[in-house]
């Protein structure tokens, strides 16, 4: 393992390759160490192409906590698109990180963060073109770990026969834990092989490790049982959750991009966790509790980070901003902290009760007044009873009002179509919405230049929450609902050109619920789309459906199940599910009587589950589980003045 830069065998042909400023490195704040001085070596993949891995926050968090580490390094690798993939392979260039242009097969640990499940396909590329082999039986004790995180880790059973371990969770400290581990074996001058490094990894009841773990299947397809195979291998993984965010304030150095990416723009992290309670919303029930950073915490990162990036637009980010108990002392600090200068500042999608045009007015004081984005998820009142969206039309209705009336002249709603006991009408119920908004706003402001965008995206059960034991519907209904919409915006002849429509086809959706909740039987699925050419499915233009849809009927053909039987039957609570033995905190029972409550919703019945950080606790289990807390103000902390992290 030389670490050898293969930057002289790759320098010549990037003139014939698409965008080639990706691959070259050397970032503003970027990290290259003596390869020579370190012992735990980490190459870190977003697996996607540089413009949408650049900015991804969990990798760069990661990156920074390992290099500032004596004895760790840590460098970054992206997707190589096909015409660089041609390129290597001709040429025999391996996987190659972007900071010191060293071999991926060369480091200790390959670390994959997924955040969808569509990029898995790129995973299978990059591990064969750093001539690690595909499947982790086949590796020998010179190949690196390959571990998987991100969000679509709380099931990687579709990928367990690619990767040697996943982590559930934040990484910061389990990265740190795991590279202690891998520094001990090295030094003791690796007894037992790979296998004993896993077996330490796994011991530790952090670190999923698939290959001890033996999975028996029934005779009707279902899982029968997920069964440790050695001596202490826990029968469940936990998860990890990081407490102090305070004392993690990453991104201290925030890598500035030499090529265009998707988001220009330094972002602060300001909660982590959500406790709103929308069934469809993984993200918001595998990252309980709630624990928010202070408001001087989040001044000395906005100020540090612009400081050291250059950046002239911040990110106040977590997954429901707004909801910050502080967040009203945070936006008048910041606005009055850079009034005057060329820095602007953003909310992500903002929900529609926890918007107040204070709020937003302090958020555009000091840039440009851009659209607002909401999220009612559902087109009726029924369907948001659901998904315990709870907005009504009256509140939606209000605060668009409210907006338009302040000067605003863009809004932008987002709904999904294909939710539990949805109907066409729930569908249909999106214009009638989107016309009330217009017209709305066309009375208050005394304008006809008001214009909204509706954006629509296909809804798909996600483990961990209650709608995992939902069918998913077909994509050809899917379609067929979307196309019934549009037609109903664009026959208004009042408001048909003022309403934006955008959404995508029902095909991407159906092969991202095969994976998301798949088992192991479809990681044969995953290598023949792989091997036919599949590569970043994530986008339209490279996405091939039928591929997929041949490749699951050969591949599943003697398994008894097939893509159907993964995405559109509903599951029962007695099955088990695939990722069952992967311990997100949330308690299996009141997931199962959540959704028992949508389904009741759906019926007629009134019922609301509220969030439990304004309320007493529901027993969804992540506190007493993880032996975590939720997390929040007020501090009675002042912003300003800043002190510089």
């Amino acid at each position: 393992m030389s670490g050898e830069s293969v930057f002289p065998r790759l320098e010549p042909h990037l003139g014939r390759v698409s965008k080639p400023i990706q691959y070259v490195g050397g970032e503003l704040n970027s990290t290259v160490k003596d390869w020579a001085t370190t012992d735990v070596r980490w190459a870190l993949m977003y697996p996607d192409a540089y413009e949408v891995g650049l900015p991804n926050q969990g990798v760069a968090i990661l990156y920074e906590v390992l290099n500032e580490r004596e004895g760790m390094l840590a460098e970054r690798t992206y997707a190589v698109w096909p015409d660089l993939e041609k390129i290597m392979r001709e040429e025999q260039i391996p996987q190659f990180t972007v900071d010191g242009h060293r071999p991926v097969g060369d480091f200790d640990v390959f670390g994959i963060s997924f955040s969808t499940e569509l990029g898995y396909t790129n995973m299978l590329t990059a591990l064969d073109l750093a001539g690690i082999p595909l499947h982790a039986a086949d590796r020998g004790d010179d190949h690196p770990i390959v571990v998987a995180g991100g969000h679509a880790a709380f099931n990687p059973e579709p990928i367990a026969d690619f990767i040697d371990a996943a982590v559930l969770g934040d990484g910061e400290e389990v990265v740190l834990a795991i590279s202690e581990v891998v520094r001990e074996w090295k030094g003791e001058g690796r007894p037992g092989g790979r296998d004993e490094l896993l077996r330490r990894l796994a011991v530790s009841g952090g670190v999923y490790v698939p290959r001890f773990y033996d999975v028996a299947y029934a005779a009707d397809g279902a899982i029968e049982a997920v069964v440790p195979n050695r001596p202490g291998i826990p029968w469940r993984v936990r998860k990890h959750t990081l407490m102090d965010l305070d004392a993690w304030p990453y991104p201290a150095k925030p890598l500035v991009p030499l090529a265009e990416t998707v988001h220009e723009r330094f972002s602060v992290e300001i909660f982590r966790g959500c406790t709103r309670g929308c069934r469809f919303c993984q993200a918001g029930m595998i990252t309980r509790p709630v624990r928010e950073r202070s408001i001087n915490t989040i001044g000395a990162m906005v100020e540090n980070g612009i400081r050291k990036s250059g950046f002239e637009e911040v990110g106040l980010l977590s997954l429901s901003s707004a909801d910050h108990t502080e967040i009203g002392e945070i936006a008048t600090g910041l606005a009055d902290r850079y009034e005057g200068s060329n820095v602007s500042l953003s909310l992500p999608s903002t929900r529609v009760d926890a918007f107040n045009i204070t709020l937003a007015n302090e958020f555009s004081r000091n840039g440009r007044r851009s659209g607002l984005t909401f999220a009612p998820e559902g087109g009726s009142e029924r369907m948001r009873k659901v998904i315990n969206k709870m907005v009504t039309e009256e509140d939606l209705i209000r605060t668009v009002a409210t907006a338009y009336s302040h000067g605003w002249r863009q809004v932008k709603l987002y709904f999904m179509c294909g939710l539990p006991t949805e109907t066409d009408d729930d569908v249909l119920a999106i214009a009638d919405l989107a016309k009330k908004v217009i017209a709305k706003g066309r009375e208050v402001s005394g304008r006809n230049d008001i214009r909204c965008t509706v954006s629509i995206g296909g809804f798909v059960p996600k483990p961990h929450t209650p709608f995992q034991w939902a069918a998913q519907l077909d994509h050809e209904t899917t379609d067929e609902r979307l196309r019934k919409l549009r037609a109903e915006v664009q026959s208004d002849k009042r408001f048909g050109r003022a309403i934006g429509f955008r959404y995508h086809d029902g095909k991407p959706g159906t092969v991202e619920g095969l994976l998301s909740r798949g088992d192991r039987r479809v990681g044969r699925v995953i290598e023949a789309v792989w091997r036919d050419g599949g590569r970043f499915d994530g986008w339209s233009e490279h996405f091939d459906y039928e591929r997929w849809i041949s490749s699951a009927e050969a591949a599943l053909s003697d398994s008894g199940v097939d893509l159907d039987w993964y995405t559109t039957r509903d599951r029962s609570y007695d099955e088990i599910l695939p990722w069952d033995h992967l311990d997100s905190g949330l308690d299996k029972d009141w997931l199962w009587a959540d959704w028992e409550d949508a389904l009741a919703a759906a019926a007629g019945e009134d019922i609301e589950i509220e969030d439990c950080r304004w309320t007493p606790c529901y027993d969804c289990g992540v506190c007493p589980e993880m032996g975590t807390e939720i997390q929040i103000g007020p501090t009675g902390q002042k912003l300003l003045p800043l002190s510089v992290v």
